[in-house]
């Protein structure tokens, strides 16, 4: 008879406790609690983070993020404020020329890109982040809030938002590019839309949800110049956040009508959307950094305001309890 030794290579040892530090694929049987075990890769799974910094750790909502799960950048937002993430802790960065939420964001936490939004009215002003402080940039053409936003700080991309009227007539379809100094005419999208989620770059974008007339769950591909339809995410939302790339992304948190704050992630994977593990905190107008196997989500609104930061990673492993059925 072929053994468990044979075919792995190691023997199934019996322990009163579970081990500190298990080795991937290893298998244990718990004599305490009678139970086969062992430590195996759980998918994709969201772990908490370091609080956002503020008064009370309460943190923002319908801010913008930009950089990478370990060197994150947080901008704008209400109250508005410069945060940046190490991988554990948030500190205060430089502050905003023009204070302002439901903007848009790009970049890294050292060449960051922060433009629209709304401080009482709908905004053109860009602004760049060297790490330390922020300086104007070229306007955009269209004034607006609620916009997506994706790419680098000298490629960014500025999509869809809202003008005025704050009704579904005054969404729009506007794209524009920026080349580090301006900004210039994009294709339009399909669909005019604001409060969505965008993910990639200049050349290779992703705009996704957002609100129309309702809720959205249309998706859309940009490859410089134009934008093209793609697979519908599962759930449709507003104010989500994402990251990721157009064939690697990820899409979570927002809201549901009539005022449901969603906890759902997706991934994309070029063509369609498959639901993964849902955030600890249900949130919506929150930010996000990050690829798709090493995201971050951070801030929100659940309501209070939240300064809570989860992080993504893909894979991910635990401890599991073994079955044979």
């Amino acid at each position: 008879m072929t053994t468990f030794k044979e075919i792995s290579g190691q023997l199934i040892r019996t322990l009163s406790s579970d081990p500190a530090n298990p080795q991937v694929g290893q298998i244990w049987y718990n004599s305490t609690i009678g139970v086969l075990k062992g430590y195996q890769n759980i998918g994709g799974a969201w772990a908490a983070g370091g609080t956002m910094a503020g008064a009370e750790g309460f943190g923002v909502k319908q801010h913008a993020g930009a950089g990478t799960q370990t060197a994150a950048l947080s901008m704008g937002g209400s109250p508005p404020s410069t945060q940046e993430y190490d991988g554990s802790t948030w500190t205060t960065g430089g502050t905003l020329g023009t204070a302002r939420y439901v903007l848009a964001g790009c970049g890294t936490q050292t060449a960051g890109l922060a433009f629209g939004g709304y401080d009482g009215s709908n905004l053109t002003a860009t602004e760049e982040y060297n790490g330390t402080s922020w300086t104007a940039g070229g306007n955009l053409a269209t004034a607006r809030r609620g916009l997506g936003g994706l790419g680098l700080q000298t490629a960014g991309l500025a999509f869809g938002g809202l003008t005025t009227p704050p009704t579904p007539a005054g969404n729009v379809t506007s794209t524009e590019e920026y080349n580090g100094s301006a900004w210039t005419g994009g294709g339009n999208m399909a669909t005019a839309r604001r409060v969505l989620g965008g993910a990639g770059t200049q050349t290779a974008g992703l705009g996704f949800g957002g609100y129309t007339t309702g809720e959205s769950n249309a998706t859309e591909e940009y490859n410089g110049s134009a934008w093209t339809a793609g697979g519908n995410l599962n759930t449709a939302r507003s104010s989500l956040a994402g990251s990721g790339t157009q064939t690697a992304a990820l899409g979570f948190g927002g809201q549901n009508p009539p005022s449901t704050t969603l906890a759902n992630t997706e991934k994309y994977n070029g063509s369609a959307w498959t639901n993964d593990s849902n955030l600890a905190t249900a949130r919506n107008v929150l930010a996000g950094a990050g690829s798709q196997t090493a995201g971050l989500a951070f801030g929100g609104n659940i309501p209070p305001t939240t300064g809570a930061t989860e992080e993504y990673n893909d894979p991910s492993f635990a401890t599991q309890t073994l079955t044979t059925s």
